[in-house]
């Protein structure tokens, strides 16, 4: 299977849930990462890098 950036949200977004169930004191933390990791995603940069 080949992860494309269609595939990350996704898995991002299933990791970040199951920390905040863990831990719901993370929750501003991993919401400020995923938005971060989603904003340069949507921009290209792991493109221009050539990261995956």
């Amino acid at each position: 299977m080949t992860i494309t950036a269609a595939h990350i949200q996704p898995i991002v977004a299933l990791i970040a849930g199951v920390l905040i169930l863990i831990m719901p004191r993370l929750l501003n933390f991993i919401v400020a990462i995923y938005l971060i990791f989603i904003g340069l995603v949507g921009l290209g940069v792991f493109k221009l890098l050539k990261i995956g």
